[in-house]
C-alpha cells in the first residue's frame, strides 16, 4: 500500500521502549512517522486534558530512528494527541497508534487507560486509531506486536476502516509460535478488591498508595455477538485480542427499566 502518515503517542513516555519499537517497525514499512508523546510516564491519566497550566514541547528526534519526527509534551496522552493534530503536524495523518504499552489494557480498565485515551483523540477527529498493549508489565519484545498492528491497521484502512471506530490490540506476553489465533473480543467488566492501601509515612501522617487486584472478569452484558469470547478470556488463553470501541457511550438496554426521573 501507498505510505501512511502515521501519528504515534503512548502514556509510558517518551523513553519506553514500546513506542521506540513501533515507531522503528512503521517506519521500517515506509511510513511517514511522527512521535508526540508524554515527557514523562503518565500511564492511568484516562482522558484527561490539561487546562490550568502550559503545556511545552520539545524535540525528541534523537531518540528514534532517522527520519523520525518526535516531540516529548509536558501533558497527558490526550493532550498530546489533541497538540499535534491541532498545532504540530502539517497534514492530518492516515492513522493514530497509541502504544506498544508496557502492561494490560482490558475490559473496563479502558476508561482510565492514557493508551486508549490518545487512540480515542484520533477517533474522535475522524481518523483511524488503534492501542496497542502488551498484557504484561515485564514483557519487553514488542517486535512481533508492532507487526502485528501495523499490518492489521494497513488491511483495516485499505478495506475501509469504519467512521469512529477504535481498535483495541491486547497481545499475551509469550512468542509468536506459542500464540494462539487473533479474534475479535467482546469488553469484559472488571472487578477490584481492595483498592488503596493505607500507610504511614515516616512523620506519622497518614497516606493512600492505589493498589487493588482484579478478582472478577464478567463478560459484557450489551450489545455484540454472544459467541464472541471476552478480551480477558482470549488473553488468559495465549491468543491476541481485538475489540472494536465506539466513542458512543448511550446506554441501550431497554428503554422500561429506566427509573422514573420524577416520582408521581
Amino acid at each position: 500500500m501507498n505510505p501512511l502518515r502515521i501519528l504515534i503517542s503512548n502514556d509510558d513516555g517518551v523513553f519506553a521502549e514500546g513506542i521506540r519499537t513501533i515507531a522503528r517497525v512503521a517506519a521500517l514499512r515506509g511510513h511517514e512517522i511522527t512521535v508526540i508523546c508524554p515527557d514523562q510516564e503518565r500511564s492511568a491519566t484516562g482522558h484527561g486534558l490539561t487546562l490550568q497550566s502550559p503545556i511545552r514541547a520539545e524535540r525528541a528526534d534523537e531518540l528514534f530512528p532517522e527520519g523520525v519526527t518526535a516531540w516529548g509534551c509536558s501533558g497527558t496522552p490526550a493532550d498530546c494527541v489533541k497538540l499535534g493534530l491541532n498545532e504540530l503536524i502539517e497534514e492530518k495523518p492516515d492513522l493514530v497508534l497509541s502504544g506498544i504499552n508496557h502492561g494490560p489494557n482490558l475490559g473496563t480498565d479502558i476508561f482510565c487507560s492514557g493508551t486508549v485515551a490518545a487512540a480515542l483523540e484520533g477517533t474522535l477527529d475522524g481518523i483511524p486509531s488503534l492501542a496497542i498493549s502488551i498484557a504484561s508489565f515485564q514483557w519487553r519484545e514488542f517486535d512481533f506486536a508492532a507487526e502485528l498492528a501495523i499490518e492489521i491497521a494497513e488491511n483495516a484502512i485499505s478495506k475501509n476502516w469504519p467512521e469512529k471506530l477504535l481498535l483495541n490490540l491486547n497481545i499475551p506476553p509469550c512468542l509468536p509460535e506459542k500464540m494462539g489465533k487473533i479474534a475479535w473480543t467482546r469488553l469484559s467488566i472488571r472487578q477490584y478488591e481492595e483498592q488503596f492501601s493505607k500507610r504511614l509515612d515516616p512523620r506519622g501522617n497518614t497516606y493512600y498508595w492505589m493498589a487493588g487486584e482484579a478478582v472478577k472478569d464478567l463478560k459484557s452484558a450489551g450489545d455484540g455477538p454472544s459467541n464472541w469470547p471476552s478480551d480477558v478470556a482470549q488473553i488468559e488463553k495465549n491468543s491476541p485480542s481485538i475489540t472494536p470501541i465506539q466513542p458512543d457511550l448511550f446506554w441501550r438496554g431497554n428503554i422500561q427499566e429506566l427509573p422514573d426521573i420524577i416520582s408521581t
